[in-house]
Order: structure tokens, then C-alpha cells, then sequence
């Protein structure tokens, strides 16, 4: 489609008007990469390793450390947002998620269910004071987990009914929802 607004700009108005649309097309483009490379920065800039956490418990139960400070965005309801987590059973240690390393991280909008890929309620209100580039140790209790139904993970791993979970969860990126 941009090639035939940028023909029809040349054939109408001549040649500079061709180049004037090419130019604001680039000029998109680069603020646009300036404006990611920025937010990256200031993540990073921003971030810092805690020693010697400690726990916070909110008032629904769930529990959580900080482990690395994010320094970028937090999220707000209609985010995208970005995570690389560990899940695991707390009484049998046993892994049913895990996105971090070579695996594809876990991508979805703030506060929109149903959830996917090993989210619960109980990650999402920990979720909700992190910034980007922050990491967390979370216990979520049964009913914020996966309750009474459990869940099923296929070759990653499967939840039983009413089991306390763990999550080590890193937030990536929060921007805004396309």
C-alpha cells in the first residue's frame, strides 16, 4: 500500500513529493527505533540486583521476593507484556513451565483472561507491582493457582488440584497492546 500512495504523490505532485513521503516513511522508522533503544536503556540503567529480599505477602496470599529491581515500565491493564518464567509445584518441586533460556517467552495482555502457557491470577497480582527488567520468587496459593480443576501442561508438566505453586518470573517488556 505504501507504494502506491508514494506513486500516486509522484504522478500528482512530481518528484519531490515522492521523495517528501519516502522521507517521512524513514523518519518514522528511526524515532521509532530511537524511541525502543531508549526504553531499553533506562531498563537497564535502572535495574539492580537485591541482596537479602524480603518476602512481601499481599493481602489474597500471595507471597513474593524480589530478586532483580526492574528499572522500565510497570504494567497496566491492555499491556503487552513479556515474561520468561520457571513454574513449579512447591510440595513435589516438579517443573510445568519453563520459557527461560532458548525458549520462546510467554507474550500476552495485561489483565485479559483467560490466561495461557502457565499464568494464574496469583502471578498476575505479582506481576502488577513489578517493573521490566525486574525478577521475582512468587508462592501462589492454591485458590489464585490453578484451584480445584488443576491443569494440564502436556509434555511440560501437569498441575494436581489445589497445589501451592512457584514461580521465578523475569518481566521483559510492558508496551503498549498493538
Amino acid at each position: 500500500s505504501t507504494d502506491w500512495i508514494a506513486s500516486l504523490l509522484t504522478r500528482r505532485f512530481g518528484l519531490g513529493a515522492g521523495l517528501g513521503y519516502v522521507g517521512f516513511l524513514a523518519f518514522g522508522v528511526i524515532s521509532e527505533q530511537i524511541k525502543t533503544r531508549t526504553e531499553v536503556a533506562l531498563e537497564e540503567q535502572g535495574s539492580r540486583e537485591i541482596q537479602d529480599g524480603k518476602e512481601t505477602v499481599l493481602p489474597n496470599g500471595v507471597r513474593f521476593t524480589d530478586l532483580v529491581i526492574g528499572g522500565g515500565a510497570s504494567p497496566r491493564r491492555g499491556d503487552l507484556v513479556v515474561v520468561d518464567l520457571v513454574g513449579r509445584v512447591t510440595s513435589t518441586g516438579e517443573k510445568f513451565v519453563d520459557t527461560i533460556g532458548n525458549k520462546r517467552p510467554l507474550v500476552f495482555v495485561y489483565g485479559a483472561k483467560p490466561y495461557s502457557g502457565g499464568m494464574c491470577d496469583g502471578l498476575e497480582f505479582a506481576l502488577a507491582s513489578m517493573n521490566a527488567g525486574g525478577e521475582r520468587r512468587v508462592i501462589v496459593p492454591p485458590a489464585l493457582g490453578f484451584g480445584e480443576r488443576g491443569e494440564d501442561f502436556g509434555a511440560q508438566g501437569r498441575v494436581d488440584p489445589d497445589q501451592e505453586l512457584e514461580f521465578v518470573v523475569q518481566l521483559r517488556k510492558v508496551s503498549i497492546s498493538p
